[in-house]
């Protein structure tokens, strides 16, 4: 990759900022791969997948997040005036306000809405006796909060651009790396289908809500 981007900008060598955006991208990927270095995690809920396994941060994920902050200040410089004038025209766009807003009441009031939804599964499973579903089901529970954020967050995205055809591949990839086995038991069942149910509800509502507050049709 590196041979390949300076094979890219070498037509720029006069220009410092193509370099720039080229040791950005080196940052990038440095960065992302001191970020995956293994360290001590916790599954959460994916038995056939190794992902959404957040670690206790060490050094190599410190470091890797210090590289990711340094990859983004040199993109801004990179950028130059554009950024800025960017980042001023966002902050002065109602449009902004009221889809920034939208998204954070859908990320975490949905989460509100999940956890009232989901709080009678998750009683019946802390009710149940010691049993390898119970700590199954317990185990299938301790993901869905964070896996929930993320799950509005790009239901709304894509419902708020108008897109509501990606926003159900959200749902089918959803499905596909984290639907509960047998071995979870009805009750985590219950759990994923109203806590998806719930986050759906909240990320419709705010998309729609919020379209309709700037003039778009509602999807």
């Amino acid at each position: 990759m590196l041979l390949y981007g300076g094979y890219a900008v070498s037509p720029y060598m006069d220009q410092p900022r193509p370099w720039g955006a080229l040791c950005a991208a080196v940052l990038v990927a440095l960065g992302a791969i001191l970020w995956q270095r293994p360290g001590e995690s916790q599954s959460l809920g994916f038995p056939a997948l190794g992902l959404w396994r957040p670690r206790t941060p060490g050094a190599p994920t410190r470091i890797g997040a210090v590289v990711f902050g340094s990859a983004l200040l040199l993109s801004a410089w990179t950028a130059g005036d554009r950024t800025a004038s960017l980042a001023v025209g966002l902050l002065d766009s109602n449009r902004t306000a009221v889809f920034g807003s939208a998204l954070l009441i859908a990320v975490f009031g949905g989460g509100i809405l999940a956890q009232a939804a989901t709080r009678p599964a998750r009683r019946e499973i802390e009710a149940l006796e010691e049993s390898p579903e119970r700590a199954a089901a317990i185990e299938f529970m301790s993901g869905g909060p964070m896996i929930g954020r993320l799950e509005r967050g790009l239901l709304y995205a894509f419902l708020a651009a108008g897109q509501p055809e990606a926003a159900a591949l959200v749902l089918a990839a959803k499905s596909l790396a984290r639907v509960p086995s047998t071995e979870h038991g009805k009750h985590a069942s219950e759990y994923f289908l109203l806590g998806t149910l719930a986050s759906v509800i909240a990320a419709l509502a705010m998309g729609m809500a919020a379209r309709s507050a700037v003039g778009l049709p509602v999807l």
